[in-house]
């Protein structure tokens, strides 16, 4: 199994690494301008956090291109969620309370198997000014705060999911299931 991590310049892109390795997962950290040559037998991918603001950009690195012709699972966190509802035509816009530290998260697809045996609610760990605002047509929102109204999303036509919390961090409870459960998904 074979998921490499696309370094958005997130402070835990190796958290979120590490976690993959520890789920027995080949784990690689590439940079999101690698070519996407390097993408090739891949069995997912995951588009880890940072702290650019898509604010005024449509670009990050080579992601958009790298969505478009991969065919495999892609789970975006904090900023690659972001990445993923613009990309796919919903829109992300500065919060109007931006969300640090724990929150506490409702799940409202828990049959949904990316929350599989994490129940609802759920304390999260946060890191964003920017947020999902709107779901790109046609796709599903998955969870949400109070603050954040999508907090998850998912792409009912292709395997393609997006959260706004940090699953990799200690802090964030049933986050090793979520990144295990994704694992998963990318067998099927």
């Amino acid at each position: 199994m074979r998921i490499p991590v696309i370094d958005n310049g997130g402070q835990w892109t190796h958290r979120e690494w590490r976690v993959l390795r520890d789920l027995g997962v080949d784990c690689t950290i590439l940079p999101n301008t690698a070519a996407p040559a390097e993408l090739a037998g891949i069995d997912g991918v995951v588009l880890s956090g940072g702290a650019l603001s898509l604010e005024g950009t449509d670009r990050l690195g080579r992601v958009g291109e790298w969505i478009d012709g991969v065919g495999v699972p892609v789970l975006g966190i904090c900023v690659g969620h972001q990445f993923l509802a613009r990309h796919f035509g919903g829109s992300v816009a500065r919060a109007g309370a931006p969300e640090f530290g724990r929150v506490t998260l409702t799940v409202e697809a828990p049959e949904h198997p990316i929350f599989a045996g994490i129940g609802s609610p759920l304390a999260v760990w946060e890191s964003h000014n920017d947020q999902v605002t709107t779901l790109p047509p046609g796709w599903r929102r998955l969870a949400r705060s109070e603050s954040c109204p999508i907090q998850a999303m998912e792409d009912p036509t292709a395997p393609r999911y997006g959260v706004q919390f940090h699953p990799e961090v200690e802090h964030t409870q049933g986050g090793t299931r979520l990144l295990s459960n994704f694992r998963d998904l990318c067998h099927r």
